[in-house]
């Protein structure tokens, strides 16, 4: 979200937002030197909670919440993304107390831009209420490139938010950039939505977990507990999703499911009941045992029951996943170099010119033990970074062929 702020000694209004590489800052307009800044800083907390309000129909789509029947989850939110059209009005011609009493609206989104008004109608200045006008209209357009996949510009603060669901066209642009490169970008955190990211994510990950299995022998859902043998790697999230794919889920569906999951988990939900309790069921043994092992007055660490209420970090569950579904893949590398067949040849001397000279090669000046080439330490080196430079770009390109074989579970 936008974050607002009021310049004391420049009596100025500032936006403030991220962009998955630093944050950026504008200034909105100027404030009067003698309004009360108890009142500025009402306005500036308004504008801050109307962009929040604002971003939270983009995050959480009435498209994701499955039904749209009255009083529905699906229904309050559509209702709540229709009031853009009202934010304006809101702003300019807010509710004023009258006789005591306030109309509050339910809507989080209007009741901040009525804020936002009261504050203005106090300070009584026609330039600054029509910046602020203009402020919250490339606020909202933002939300709304964003909801069309355009993340340029001020949407691009979407890069930093989870989203339970993907635009088509940033799961595209994800997907263009994985191709270039399966092991991923910074791009892929700067200039794509996290879920769409990780959605393409999935699918390259199922593809590069086929082509580690082909290697190894290995079934394709077992790769990253293998690999974990050789790397550490954070191997139970990959290795949930690739499941789930081998259950017949979509990579849209196994992805947006997590982090919905994670999402609720986040807004103090638990929605999943049924699967806490198999939870517990399986780890009933060893909460007798935590249980058992500390005193009232022992402090308990809760890491050590191994119980999750979601894989992901609920603070940033897209960005989280996507994180580690690129470990997988990096992962799936790993098991994939202990079975590579590269030929020698790869490694030849006129690849890298590492060749060493033969006596009858040594010239006049070459004599000399104090004049040789490279150690053998330093061939050796350069020879395994060439290998893994090699190993690298074969296991890419098998990717990118499986990659697409299977486009259409993308799709």
């Amino acid at each position: 979200m936008t974050r607002y702020s009021v310049d004391p000694n420049r009596h100025e209004l500032i936006a403030t937002w991220g962009t998955g590489e630093g944050d950026l800052a504008t200034r909105i307009t100027a404030l009067p030197a003698d309004a009360a800044g108890a009142t500025l800083l009402r306005l500036a907390g308004a504008l801050t909670r109307l962009s929040e309000a604002a971003w939270r129909t983009y995050t959480h789509p009435a498209s994701a919440a499955g039904s749209l029947e009255p009083d529905t989850e699906g229904w309050r939110r559509e209702q709540e993304r229709d009031t853009f059209s009202e934010v304006a009005e809101a702003v300019a011609a807010p509710n004023l107390p009258h006789g005591g009493l306030l109309t509050v609206s339910y809507s989080p989104l209007l009741e901040s831009a009525h804020q936002a008004g009261r504050a203005l109608h106090a300070l009584d200045e026609a330039e600054l209420t029509k910046a602020v006008l203009a402020e919250t209209v490339t606020e909202l357009t933002a939300v709304e490139s964003a909801e069309l996949g355009n993340l340029t510009g001020r949407a691009q603060q979407a890069v930093l938010l989870s989203r339970e669901d993907a635009s088509p066209v940033q799961v595209a642009a994800a997907d263009h950039l994985l191709e270039q490169n399966p092991f991923g970008s910074l791009a892929l955190f700067s200039d794509v939505d996290p879920t769409a990211a990780a959605v393409a994510a999935a699918h390259w990950l199922a593809a590069a977990a086929e082509v580690a299995a082909g290697a190894s022998g290995h079934d394709a859902t077992a790769v990253l507990l293998e690999a974990d043998s050789i790397e550490d790697l954070p191997h139970q999230t990959p290795t949930l999703v690739l499941e789930l794919l081998d259950a017949g889920h979509t990579p849209h569906d196994a992805v947006t499911g997590l982090v919905r999951h994670a999402l609720h988990i986040a807004d103090g939900l638990l929605p999943d009941p049924a699967g806490l309790r198999e939870q517990l069921e399986d780890l009933d043994g060893a909460l007798d045992d935590y249980t058992e092992d500390y005193t009232d007055d022992e402090e308990t660490d809760p890491e050590d029951t191994g119980l999750r209420l979601t894989p992901l970090d609920p603070r940033r569950p897209a960005r989280d996943l996507l994180e580690d579904l690129l470990a997988g893949i990096h992962g799936c590398w790993v098991l994939h170099t202990e079975y590579d067949d590269l030929d020698e040849e790869h490694l030849g001397t006129d690849d890298a010119g590492l060749a060493d000279a033969g006596p009858d090669d040594a010239g006049p000046d070459d004599a000399g033990p104090d004049d040789a080439g490279p150690d053998d330490a330093d061939l050796d080196d350069e020879r395994a970074e060439q290998h893994r430079h090699h190993s690298r770009e074969n296991f890419a390109r098998l990717v990118r062929e499986t990659a697409a074989r299977h486009r259409d579970r993308l799709l």
